[in-house]
This record gives C-alpha cells, structure tokens and sequence, in this order.
C-alpha cells in the first residue's frame, strides 16, 4: 500500500422531463429497479463509473466529476440515492438497509444496459460502495472510496460503538437514530442548517481544537447539532447557486430519507454477519481530507489497509481539505480518479 499523501446512452425509461438542471450536456433519467425508481445524472461514453454520494447531498455533489469523466472516456452516471432528489422514498425505515442500497446499484447497472462498472462513493456512498463491492465482485470490478475509509464488520455493535465514541456527550449518530428528531431541528430552515453543516464540515473551518474531534459530531446534553455551526456564512467551494440547488431538494423531499440511513445501522451489522471481517479484493482507491472528521475517526482502518484492501493502489490525504472532499477540491480529486482509472485493468 502506498502510504497517504497530502496532495449517452439510452436507458429504458428515457430522460427525465422534469429536469433539465445544471450541466446542459448531462442526461437525467430515471431507472426501474426492484421495488422503485432511481434517478440518475450521465454524461459520456465508455466503461461505467457509477458515483454514489452522502448525506446530505444528491448527485449534484458530483457535478465536477461528471464532465470530467466523460471528457476522459467513461460513461459517468451519478445516482440520487433512494430517499435523496427524484429518486423513490419507502415510508419503511428497514427499507434503507445496507442491503437495500446494494440492490439499487445493481439495479441501477441492470438498467443501462451494463455487465460492469466502478463505483465511487463519498461519506455514506463510500460504505455503500464498499458493500456493493463486496457482495457483488462479479459486477462491481473496482472501488474509489473518498471521506469513509473501508472498515470491515466488527465485533461490536455499531450504535454501543457510537456511544462510546460521544462520551459524555451525543455523537451525531446517535443522535440521529430517533426518528423525527434530527428533522425537528433541520426542516424549519433547511437551507441554513445545511448552509451551517456544509461550512462548518469544510477545510476552511480549520481542525479542531486540540486536533481531534471536530464538535459538531457531538451534541452537549439537551442541544441540538446545529448549536456549534459556525456563523451563517457560504463554505468557499459552494456558491450560492449550489446552495439554493441542495436547499430545493430537501425542501420538497425532507430529510427523513436520507437520515434512516442512519437508523439501519445496527440492522446492516446483522445482515453482514456472513461477512465479518471480509476484505474488498478488487482495485481499491482511498481519498480523504487532512480535516475530514471519518477520515480522522476512523485512522486505525486505514492502517489496516494492507489487510483490509490488500489491492489499494493509493491512499491519499489532501492538505486542508474537509469532508467535501470532491466538490472543495474537484482538480486534485479529478486528477487522483482519473489516474487511477486509467491503471485497471482493461
């Protein structure tokens, strides 16, 4: 493993009349999958590179990436993830499991038509991608995972895991578990509580004091998330048209969809118990930010990566980057996607 640096085709269903949206040479659709309908944003031709994206964002969040893979000769397609944008939403929150996920993109790959692809996620996309990987190596040839480092089913629970890693206070995970609670706090501003989660999760917020944790993945007893936003204040790589995108999206769907995610966790350990402790075997790529708080959480599994990813080609760490690690830094992320890219196999 190298050690981390700093450094259209038609689809069944056709294109999305709804949308025409940013990137004018970008094709929105929406695809048939088991039990719903996944939209999706292509740009280009050639082999597949399916992105999957985090909370809370959508496919917008890989905007940079799209013509640039296309430009390169990929076939780039960037997913909302169910519950996300014009994608279905199950009232169910167990219809948001791990599993549940892993059947989209197969779906998704179903649908255009392919027998492959490369996936790419980044936050929740990453353990997504890696568990679409993982138990689907026939159709998933390689993994780029940015901010979420691969970290195989342990031993303990995930949400004793969680509490233990708040301490005295709430880690957000565990905040978020109890339905209704976190959108309590979100829905009567959506677009300044993400305008607060965006700047205060970015690179130019700095690390934390001390070097660790940074606060706002934890709530002081009786508070809420957003008590230690940073001032109202645009991150630099957002501009205030990206965030009147996000803020739309949310505004008309909730955050329900994207938070019972979270609510599965627990549920994902159990249903990966067959998998405890498997590596992802195919060609690995790892991306994350100097600042990015799962990057930093979570640094023993990157030191495990020998094992854990036994085909990493690279592991990189980008000075002063946060945790969005492809939209506050598209050239360095772009160039380190494309190289990568162009090493697999053919």
């Amino acid at each position: 493993m190298s050690q981390p640096t700093t450094q259209p085709t038609p689809a069944p269903s056709g294109p999305d009349p709804h949308r025409a949206g940013p990137l004018p040479d970008a094709v929105h659709r929406t695809v048939e999958v088991p039990g719903g309908r996944i939209h999706l944003v292509e740009q280009g031709t050639g082999p597949l590179v399916l992105m999957v994206h985090g909370f809370p964002e959508s496919w917008y969040s890989w905007r940079h990436q799209l013509p640039a893979l296309a430009a390169a000769g990929y076939r780039a397609v960037a997913i909302d993830v169910r519950g996300y944008g014009r994608s279905f939403a199950p009232q169910e929150i167990a219809a948001y499991r791990m599993l549940a996920h892993v059947g989209d993109n197969v779906g998704v790959l179903r649908a255009l038509g392919e027998e492959s692809a490369i996936i790419v996620g980044h936050d929740w996309g990453a353990p997504i991608a890696a568990n679409t990987a993982l138990l689907r190596p026939d159709l998933f040839t390689a993994v780029a995972l940015l901010s979420v480092p691969y970290s195989p089913r342990g031993a303990v629970r995930p949400t004793d895991a969680f509490r233990r890693l708040g301490g005295e206070e709430e880690f957000y995970v565990s905040y978020f578990q109890e339905p209704g609670r976190a959108e309590a706090e979100i829905e009567p501003d959506v677009r300044g509580w993400l305008a607060g989660l965006y700047a205060g999760l970015s690179g130019e917020a700095g690390p934390s004091a001390g070097g660790g944790m940074s606060p706002l993945f934890s709530i002081p007893p009786g508070g809420r998330l957003s008590d230690r936003f940073p001032d109202p204040a645009l991150a630099g790589w957002l501009t205030a048209a990206d965030l009147d995108f996000y803020a739309g999206e949310f505004e008309r769907t909730g955050l329900t969809g994207g938070l019972n995610r979270y609510r599965n966790v627990d549920r994902d350990w159990e249903d990966l118990a067959a998998w405890h402790g498997a590596p992802l075997t195919q060609p690995a790529l790892f991306i994350g930010g100097e600042f990015d708080g799962p990057t930093q959480w979570l640094a023993d599994a990157i030191k495990t990566f020998p094992v854990t990813l036994p085909a990493l080609s690279g592991a990189h760490l980008l000075d002063g980057c946060g945790h969005w690690v492809q939209q506050e830094r598209p050239a360095e992320v772009n160039a380190l996607l494309l190289d990568w890219l162009r090493s697999l196999p053919a």
